[in-house]
């Protein structure tokens, strides 16, 4: 969406150098997970405007990658695990037969750094549905080539921070998150020294409402019931911690240059307005639409332009209600950590993130109870030297892994004394 370090209401993402209308040529990261494929539903639904070129995934799942990649005729296929590329091009052999185009296969990449460098494939669109900031190098990499790149991996801008935004071109991110595609599109209806406030709204996740101490029992298969989104069991976690709006938060804080206490949580639970814009003049703008991530996942494939019927719009003709509230920071104090940190700058909010990822594995594994992840990220965040904000991503790595490595020895006393 915006370069980061410029101004909120003038950095809007450019207007495209390509002819208007021309199809995009699309890479895809995270092709296998519920960004991608939902992507993929997206191009499905209008050929003539994308084109998917190149795939990535993990390779857990080489069958569906295969059929994806056969589908769409792409040029190269990543997976991230070298022991996938031999089942991955047996099972593209496979798909090919059965589509009837025998000995025709795309280049297979495979290795920790495969999804960077189909990050770098000639195209115009990167969409970076990766989880996790191991998507910080292909982030980078789809930066460095000139692509726009439609972000969905949260975690590569808050990780890498003052890297992600140097190396943007103004307007050459486009925020894929709901929350942030919802400021880019209300944002436009002012410039940057009308805006009073952002507001992120949330939907409060499976325990809205629960006290502090009624979450002490919870278990993960209640965490990964969300109410209203279907999202992958580390982000549907994170939605339940609160820790996924504490990123929003650093995220909108980075892309859209605007201080972190002109920055809103409220709690929305019906999940159709994504997020409002608050101006100097007391006007409210706010973006409305059903839940459903088709929407913003076209609009930034396509920015500045909008796909038409990428999504059912809100139905008028039948009542209905809204309400908000606001966040209950006690029992869910992880957006308040997250503001802090973003204050802090530096490395604080790669410590944050990488620490909750650790958490989390700990948590699902049942070595750390609900409550624990955000007291475990705080001491961590805590014990944290703010020695300046990491210069290229070997630092970013660095202090990653020094926060798991301390994550993972407090999770472990913890799981011993339980």
């Amino acid at each position: 969406m915006v370069s980061p370090s410029s101004p909120a209401a003038d950095a809007q993402p450019a207007e495209p150098s390509r002819p208007a209308g021309r199809q995009r040529r699309v890479v895809l990261l995270g092709s296998t997970g519920s960004i991608g494929t939902q992507a993929l539903d997206v191009v499905e639904a209008d050929p003539h405007r994308f084109r998917v070129v190149a795939l990535a995934a993990g390779g857990a799942d080489v069958a569906t990658l295969a059929r994806q990649a056969v589908r769409h005729d792409v040029e190269v296929v990543a997976v991230a695990r070298r022991e996938s590329a031999g089942p991955l091009r047996e099972a593209l052999a496979e798909e090919a037969r059965r589509a009837g185009r025998p000995g025709s296969a795309p280049r297979i990449v495979a290795g920790p750094e495969a999804a960077a460098e189909v990050a770098g494939h000639p195209c115009d669109v990167v969409l970076n549905g990766m989880t996790g900031s191991v998507g910080l190098q292909p982030t980078l990499a789809a930066l460095a080539a000139g692509s726009t790149l439609a972000l969905a991996n949260k975690e590569s801008l808050v990780a890498g921070g003052e890297l992600v935004s140097r190396a943007a071109a103004p307007g050459q991110i486009v925020p894929v998150d709901s929350e942030h595609s919802a400021l880019a599109q209300c944002l436009r209806a002012g410039r940057a020294e009308e805006v009073a406030r952002l507001v992120l709204t949330a939907s409060g996740g499976p325990f809205r409402g629960r006290r502090r101490e009624e979450l002490a029992d919870v278990t993960p298969a209640q965490a990964l019931a969300h109410p209203t989104w279907s999202m992958g069991p580390v982000v549907t976690c994170n939605s339940a911690t609160l820790v996924n709006k504490g990123l929003e938060l650093i995220e909108a804080h980075l892309l859209f240059a605007v201080e972190v206490d002109r920055i809103a949580v409220v709690v929305h639970p019906q999940s159709v307005v994504h997020s409002m814009v608050e101006f100097t003049d007391g006007s409210t703008i706010a973006q409305c639409s059903p839940p459903d991530m088709r929407l913003p996942i076209a609009l930034g494939l396509a920015w500045p332009e909008r796909v038409p019927a990428a999504a059912p719009a809100c139905d008028w003709t039948r009542a209905t209600s809204w309400h908000f509230e606001p966040l209950d920071d006690e029992a869910f104090p992880a957006v308040s950590l997250a503001a802090e940190c973003a204050r802090r700058g530096g490395g604080a909010p790669a410590v944050y993130n990488a620490a909750n990822e650790e958490c989390v594995d700990a948590f699902l594994s049942g070595a750390l109870s609900f409550c624990g992840i955000v007291d475990t990220v705080t001491r961590v965040v805590a014990e944290h030297d703010p020695a300046g904000a990491p210069r290229d991503v070997g630092e970013v790595l660095a202090l990653e892994g020094w926060a798991r490595r301390r994550t993972r020895e407090l999770t472990a006393a913890v799981g011993v004394s339980r």
